[in-house]
């Protein structure tokens, strides 16, 4: 009979000690101590697990948890992904000091908040889980249509665009340019676009086929998110949405 590989062994081990963590990282050192490793032998296993794929890490001290390419094969639960979400845009709303949340498509058009994040004090605007969104709601929909601009006329006629105010984009060739500069840079910033006072960034969440699966939006008083901090926030809106992808298995398509 066939005896077990000590390293292949190990490696298993290492990958069930972090999928019981899973999407919290797990240190080296516990690794190490709780699996009774070698140090050295640890992290060279770490390493060839991360140059595959199946294992990632925000920097040392952040530890390891499951990598993008097993993800992919092997698929993440619902359950799992959101909690990797809720996990990311509270550590945004903190960063902001604004509030943060997850909007999917509602399956008629529309979106539904399915997370959010609360700044903790001083007067905000905010949402509701559950609450929901139009179709043409600017933030949510730019960040949506960008990414599939063969289905922009398609859906644009099915759901309609609405005047929401004088600064809402609604002419279909400006529309198009708004959506290839969203693209470009990986985020939607809609000032005063949906309400004069309030303004809007957004991003989007893609999954294993790389398509737009959910949107981390942040809203805010339009005296706090404004012409002259919107890119600023919706790079760090972008960045957010980006790690989600990544620990839940998902890639970002090419530009078309």
């Amino acid at each position: 009979m066939a005896s077990d590989v000590p390293a292949v062994s190990s490696a298993v081990r290492i990958l069930e000690r972090l999928a019981s963590s899973w999407p919290a990282a797990v240190p080296p050192k516990d690794l190490v101590n709780e699996l009774g490793l070698n140090r050295s032998t640890c992290y060279n296993i770490l390493a060839t697990l991360q140059r595959a794929g199946w294992v990632s890490t925000m920097g040392e001290r952040s530890g390891w948890m499951l990598g993008p390419r097993l993800l992919t094969l092997t698929g993440v639960a619902d359950d799992m992904t959101a909690a990797v979400a809720q996990q990311e845009i509270d550590d945004l709303a903190r960063g902001l000091g604004l509030v943060v949340f997850v909007a999917e498509a509602d399956g008629s058009g529309g979106y539904v908040v399915t997370a959010k994040a609360e700044r903790q004090m001083g007067v905000r605007v905010t949402v509701s889980v559950g609450e929901g969104f139009p179709f043409a709601m600017p933030a949510l929909m730019q960040a949506y249509l960008a990414w599939q601009p063969r289905r922009v006329d398609e859906l644009v006629d099915r759901h309609g665009l609405k005047q929401f105010t004088e600064h809402t984009v609604t002419d279909r060739d400006e529309l198009g340019r708004v959506l290839a500069t969203t693209r470009e840079r990986g985020y939607s910033t809609c000032v005063q676009q949906y309400d004069l006072a309030q303004s809007e960034v957004a991003a989007p969440v893609f999954d294993r086929r790389g398509q737009v699966s959910r949107l981390v939006c942040s809203l805010a008083l339009f005296t706090e998110l404004h012409a002259d901090n919107a890119a600023r926030v919706g790079t760090l809106v972008s960045d957010c949405a980006d790690r989600i992808t990544t620990r839940t298995g998902g890639h970002r398509p090419p530009l078309e």
